[in-house]
C-alpha cells in the first residue's frame, strides 16, 4: 500500500467512524488533544470506539493513527469563530468535544503538517478550549485549593501549568494552564473535553467559597467572547513580530525577543488597512507543541472578525505559515512528551503517579499546612514513591505495528510466561523520529526505570520496548 492511499484509508475511517457517532444511541464519552489538545473523564478501562486517522505519510508500512475526541451524539457539534475559515482553506473536518474541529487541512497532510511544525510555523484553532478569567480578593485562595502550585509565587503576567484536584483522592480533574494578571487576576485554560465536568467542578468550590466568605469574594467569568488561536514553530515570533503595533507601547513591550517562555502580554496588532486593532489581544508564550511559540486571545466582542483577519495576516506568508490541524498536533504533543487528558490522564491518576509531581509546589508540601485538594494522598506518594502503584513512562518499541493506546505492558522475565504490569495510553510512529515506535504507558513501581526492558502485546504478538525519558523531541521554547 501506498503511503498516499495508506492516508486516504485513514481519513475515510475517520469520517465513517464519526459518521457512525451520530447515530441515535447511548452518549459517548472519549477524547483528543492541549494543551491545544483535550478530552472527557473516561478511564482507561472503560473508553469508548475512536476515529482513526492516517498514519504519517513518507514512513513505510505505517497504519493508520488513533485521534481521540469527545463528541455527544445526541447534542449538535459547536464551532469555533474559525469555522468557515476552516472550510475555505479545504480542511477535514471531524466531531472533537462537541465541536466540528479541522483535523487537516488540504495543502499538507498530517506528517507534512507536523515537519511544517518543526521545522517553521503552524497556526493551531484553539477556540474550543475553555478560557476563564478569576478576580476578586478569594481568587488566589480559591485557585490555591483547587490546584498543588505556589500560585502565591507567580509574578503578574507569568503562568504555569497546574492539575485541577478532585477531593479527597487528589485525582487529577482535569490539566490547565494559569495565568496570574495581577495581585487578585488570573486568566487560565481547561480542556474543552471536560468543559462540563470543569464548569461544574469550579462551580461546586465557587459556591463554597462564597457561602463563607461573601457573594463579591470571587468573580468568575468564563470568556466565550475570545477566539484562541496557537501559532507553533521556530519562526511563530518571527511571523508575529511584523503584525504588532507599536504605536502605544513600549519598544521592550512590543519586542517579542524580551517576552520569554510563560510569560503573557497585552499587545495591539497592525490590521491590513493599516490600523491597529480595537482591543489588545492576550499573547502568551507557550503552546503544546515543545516549540518555541504563542496562544493568542483574541476578543471578538467590538469585532467579530478579528480572528480571521489576524490568522489571515500571519497566512500571507505561505513559506513560513501554515494551518495544522488535529492530527498533527497529537502527533506533535506526544513526541514533546505531553499528556492528553482522559487517556494519559484521569481522575485515577494524580499527580506523582502521572510524572508531574513538579507541579506541586516546594513550599505546599509540608503535610502541616498543605490544604489544597487531596494533599494526603499526594504528598504522601511524594515522599514514598514506591507507595505509588503505577507510573507514567515513555517507551520506545521494536519496529512493526506501533503500540496503540489499550496495548498490554509485558513483564518478559520469563517468556513462556509473560505477566501483564501495565498499559499503553498514547503511541505512534514518531514523523520527527523517522518512523520510530513511540508511547506513552502506565506501568507497575519497579519497571518505571529507565533502559527497563519490557514487552508490548500489539495483534497478538509481543514486541520488545524500552523505558525511555520525556520527551522524545526535545523542548525548544524561549527562555531568557
Amino acid at each position: 500500500m501506498s503511503s498516499v492511499r495508506n492516508l486516504k484509508r485513514g481519513v475515510d475511517l475517520v469520517t465513517a467512524r464519526a459518521a457512525a457517532l451520530h447515530a441515535p444511541r447511548a452518549s459517548i464519552s472519549s477524547t483528543v488533544l492541549r494543551r491545544e489538545l483535550s478530552s472527557a473523564s473516561v478511564r482507561p478501562a472503560a473508553r469508548a470506539p475512536r476515529p482513526r486517522v492516517a498514519s504519517p505519510v513518507g514512513i513505510a508500512q505505517a497504519e493508520p493513527q488513533a485521534v481521540r475526541y469527545a463528541s455527544s451524539s445526541s447534542e449538535p457539534l459547536r464551532k469555533t469563530q474559525l469555522f468557515d475559515l476552516h472550510e475555505a482553506h479545504g480542511a477535514k473536518m471531524v466531531p472533537f468535544a462537541g465541536y466540528s474541529m479541522p483535523l487537516q487541512y488540504a495543502d499538507l497532510s498530517h506528517v507534512e503538517s507536523h515537519a511544517w511544525t518543526r521545522e517553521k510555523a503552524s497556526i493551531f484553532d484553539v477556540s474550543h478550549m475553555v478560557q476563564h478569567h478569576l478576580s476578586g480578593p478569594g481568587a488566589l485562595e480559591l485557585l490555591m485549593k483547587v490546584t498543588p502550585s505556589s500560585l502565591d509565587k507567580l509574578a503578574p503576567n507569568t503562568s504555569t501549568l497546574s492539575c485541577l484536584l478532585e477531593e479527597g483522592t487528589g485525582g487529577i480533574y482535569d490539566d490547565t494552564v494559569i495565568t496570574r494578571r495581577g495581585e487578585d487576576k488570573f486568566y487560565f485554560v481547561t480542556n474543552a473535553g471536560r468543559r462540563t465536568e470543569d464548569l461544574a467542578f469550579l462551580k461546586a468550590e465557587i459556591d463554597a467559597y462564597r457561602s463563607k466568605h461573601g457573594a463579591d469574594s470571587i468573580k468568575w467569568d468564563v470568556l466565550e467572547d475570545r477566539a484562541l488561536i496557537a501559532l507553533q514553530g521556530p519562526k511563530a515570533a518571527a511571523a508575529l513580530q511584523p503584525l504588532i503595533n507599536s504605536a502605544n507601547a513600549s519598544a521592550d513591550q512590543t519586542d517579542l525577543s524580551t517576552l520569554y517562555f510563560g510569560n503573557c502580554r497585552d499587545l495591539h496588532i497592525t490590521l491590513a488597512d493599516g490600523s491597529a486593532s480595537a482591543e489588545p489581544l492576550l499573547i502568551s508564550r507557550t503552546g503544546y507543541t515543545g516549540e518555541d511559540g504563542f496562544e493568542i486571545s483574541i476578543p471578538t466582542a467590538a469585532d467579530a472578525t478579528l480572528p480571521q483577519q489576524v490568522i489571515n495576516l500571519l497566512l500571507k506568508d505561505k513559506d513560513t505559515v501554515r494551518l495544522a490541524g488535529l492530527a498533527a498536533r497529537d502527533s506533535l504533543r506526544l513526541e514533546a512528551g505531553m499528556c492528553l487528558y482522559g487517556h494519559d490522564i484521569t481522575t485515577a491518576q494524580t499527580p506523582p503517579a502521572a510524572a508531574l509531581g513538579w507541579v506541586v509546589g516546594r513550599d505546599r508540601r509540608d503535610p502541616a499546612t498543605a490544604n489544597f485538594n487531596g494533599a494526603s494522598v499526594i504528598l504522601s506518594q511524594l515522599a514514598s514513591p514506591k507507595t505509588i502503584p503505577q507510573r507514567r513512562v515513555g517507551l520506545t518499541v521494536e519496529k512493526g505495528s506501533p503500540a496503540r493506546e489499550g496495548s498490554t505492558v509485558l513483564d518478559l522475565t520469563d517468556p513462556a510466561n509473560p505477566v501483564e504490569i501495565g498499559i499503553v495510553t498514547s503511541g505512534l510512529p514518531s514523523p520527527s523520529l523517522g518512523g520510530t515506535n513511540i508511547a506513552m504507558a502506565y506501568v507497575n513501581t519497579g519497571f518505571h526505570k529507565k533502559g527497563t526492558e519490557v514487552g508490548v502485546k500489539v495483534r497478538n504478538k509481543v514486541r520488545k520496548a524500552t523505558v525511555v525519558g520525556m520527551p522524545w523531541v526535545e523542548s525548544k521554547f524561549h527562555r531568557p
